[in-house]
This record gives structure tokens, C-alpha cells and sequence, in this order.
């Protein structure tokens, strides 16, 4: 688990290993907390794949957060991610990325996207 004062290589160990609850609590402080925009983004991006969508919701939820901490995200990378979780088969993900898009809406000025 994380503490005050994580680094990189920390957050990256535990995303890295096998304790579901460890990487979604990682996820969330890495977004809250970001050290940097692009190593966020990316953890996000790379997330946002995954097959377990506990981990899979809470890195759509993250772009939210590095939104409102950061001000900023890459709109060509993240916008189409976030859309397509709009429709994801599991509830968990689809309301986590509504509430992306309200944050993405609010902080960056982005369009409020509708899932297809």
C-alpha cells in the first residue's frame, strides 16, 4: 500500500503484482496525487484496458481527477477511452466514466459525451 511521500517505483511495484485492492487504492492515490501529467495519463491509458474492471473503472475515474488536479490531459488520447467506456458491459466502469465526463466537462471544457 501506499504511503506519504510514494514514488514512482513504488505505485509501479504494486500495479505491477497481484493484489486487486492494492493496484485500485495505487490507481486513485497515482491520480489524486499525480507526480507527473504523462506518467498519470499513461497509467491511466494503460489501465483503462484491463481486464478486471474494478481497475478498469478506477482508472477511467482517474482521468477525471488528473483533470481537476492537473488542469490538463491529452484530449486525442484520453476523450476517445473515456467515450468507450460509457459503454462498457460493467455498471462499475460505465458510472465511473459518467463521472469523467462531468469532471472533463467542468475542469477542461470538453463536451459531454453520450454512450452509443
Amino acid at each position: 500500500m501506499l504511503t506519504d511521500g510514494w514514488t514512482k517505483s513504488e505505485a509501479e511495484a504494486i500495479l505491477a503484482g497481484d493484489n486487486r485492492t492494492e493496484m485500485a487504492q495505487t490507481l486513485i492515490a497515482v491520480t489524486m496525487s499525480p507526480p507527473d501529467l504523462d506518467w498519470a495519463q499513461e497509467i491511466c491509458i494503460r489501465f483503462a484496458r484491463h481486464e478486471d474492471d474494478y481497475l478498469r473503472g478506477n482508472a477511467i475515474l482517474g482521468f477525471g481527477h488528473i483533470a481537476r488536479v492537473l488542469g490538463a490531459l491529452d484530449r486525442k488520447r484520453v476523450s476517445p477511452i473515456v467515450t468507450a467506456a460509457l459503454s462498457d458491459p460493467s455498471p462499475f466502469v460505465r458510472s465511473h466514466a459518467e463521472s469523467a465526463c462531468e469532471d472533463l466537462a467542468h475542469f477542461l471544457g470538453w463536451p459531454t459525451r453520450q454512450a452509443s
